[in-house]
């Protein structure tokens, strides 16, 4: 039985309790043990962070990814927006892309000449939420006070695409270039199904709120897609994009740094990373039959971390996620727009919820993000009151609690948990870094069934997914 992995911090922030409130974690629990990665997948690719070397290992090989990106273009009187998005920061503790950032503005400085770099920080429904990072990871300093947090709310800017007029955020272009700095985590893989991975933020981070509402609800995930690509395509992006860089994740970790000043070019790599990186794991997630699910995580309820996949992939890893082919509809049950108030599906074919879900217990993770269409679906038990008075003072988060009970301490949790569940399986979203802690049932089980599901991936599944996307297998020879 190996010794769970440490869970990542709770992280002081104004959308989850006091980290005080915090007093034990899922993996400190009796009966919890560690799966790594590579003990499931030996195939798993080596990383460069986590390492020993730790993020000097972030900021040489960006440098070397940099040295064949042109930044000609970038002159000493010009000004660049480095943009960015909040969902890298809650990968690994937020350090790796931290360093990538500081990174790619040292670079630029010393091969263009210019000193007017500038920080913007896309994100979503927490609209304060990139400024705590920014002063957590000093990159206000490190930008010389030119580090801003940017909103959906904030003030727009008409962009004219070949599909009309849509929306950015006026903050992301006020500068003569700007550089995309974004990662390949997979995460909403439920919504843009690895097809324009890389360009997503042009339709999310960098948009106003009534284009990226395009996503949840005017035209659903897999149609919201072009939406990201017509902004991208446009004449005024166009002549602002100067180059790109991104952290290459897999579940594990950070594979590498890439770069180009082709944005397709590099989309086209990412996409095939993406599947066959975290294509093994999500399946094998699939594979669980019943469980208690934990959430312990430094982020809304949807985002919290197993194994590099988020939570809300697991509710729909009853279904293939990276099918383009199925499920029918051509979208997931996750996109509440698509349930009406009786918590039934508005058309046929939506998959439920992952019915392996018995229970969840809520030890921490944040508001922020609409979620009481999680516990609605999924018998969920919220620790401490501290947690629940803070859903119910959050305005996404008003019904959460309608459908959630409280319990008084972890301990009393688990015990009702194990007790109505009728399961000893547990899988906990605590952000174990290089694995997943598990209960020593639930690892028996994905030891027996990860070979199976490798075998299934690589020969049948695998080139399936790339195939659907217009690449050729043989691109793995």
């Amino acid at each position: 039985m190996r010794k769970p992995i440490t869970p990542m911090k709770p992280r002081v922030s104004q959308y989850g309790v006091d980290p005080k409130y915090v007093t034990k974690r899922m993996a400190d629990y009796e009966n919890i043990t560690s799966l790594m990665l590579k003990d499931l997948f030996p195939d798993t690719p080596d990383v460069i962070f986590p390492s020993d070397k730790g993020v000097e290992a972030i900021r040489e090989a960006a440098e070397k990814a940099l040295e064949n990106v042109d930044m000609s273009m970038i002159k000493p009187e010009h000004s660049v927006n480095i943009c960015a998005s909040h969902h890298g920061f809650t990968l690994l503790g937020g350090e790796p892309y931290a360093e990538l950032l500081k990174t790619v503005r040292d670079v630029i400085a010393r091969r263009t000449g210019t000193e007017n770099i500038r920080l913007r920080a896309g994100v979503g429904l927490r609209f304060r939420e990139t400024e705590e990072y920014i002063k957590s990871f000093g990159l206000d300093k490190y930008f010389n006070g030119k580090a801003k947090g940017v909103a959906p709310v904030d003030e727009g800017i008409a962009i004219e695409t070949e599909i009309g007029t849509l929306y950015g955020i006026k903050a992301i272009y006020d500068a003569d270039w700007i550089v995309h700095v974004h990662n390949s985590d997979v995460r909403e893989v439920h919504f843009h199904r690895q097809v324009d991975r890389a360009v997503k933020p042009f339709g999310m981070s960098y948009a106003r709120i009534e284009t990226r509402s395009t996503y949840h609800q005017n035209l659903g995930p897999r149609g919201a897609n072009f939406t990201a690509r017509a902004i991208f395509n446009s004449d005024f992006v166009q002549k602002k994009f100067a180059f790109t860089v991104f952290l290459n994740m897999s579940p594990a970790g950070v594979v590498s740094v890439d770069a180009d000043n082709n944005l397709y070019a590099l989309n086209d790599r990412l996409t095939v990373d993406g599947c066959k990186y975290y294509g093994k794991i999500m399946t094998l997630l699939g594979e669980i039959d019943e469980c208690i699910v934990g959430l312990d995580f430094p982020c809304p309820v949807p985002y919290v971390f197993a194994a590099g996949v988020i939570y809300a992939n697991f509710t729909g890893a009853n279904v293939d996620l990276f099918d383009l082919d199925g499920p029918l509809p051509p979208y997931t049950w996750y996109t509440e727009a698509f349930y009406g108030k009786d918590g039934k599906p508005l058309i046929d074919n939506v998959p439920p919820v992952n019915p392996a879900i018995k229970m969840v217990v809520h030890n921490y993770a944040w508001g922020g993000y609409p979620s009481a269409f999680f516990s609605n679906h999924c018998p969920t038990i919220v620790v401490g009151r501290e947690q629940a008075d803070l859903l119910n003072r959050d305005p996404q988060n008003l019904q959460y609690m309608e459908h959630a009970v409280i319990a008084d301490n972890l301990d009393a949790a688990m015990e009702f948990a194990y007790r109505v569940a009728k399961t000893d399986k547990v899988i906990i979203f605590d952000g174990a870094v290089g694995g997943i802690n598990v209960s020593t049932s639930l690892a028996k089980l994905l030891l027996e069934k990860a070979p199976i599901v490798s075998k299934r991936v690589d020969e049948e599944l695998l080139p399936k997914w790339l195939k659907q996307r217009g690449i050729n297998p043989d691109i793995l020879k």
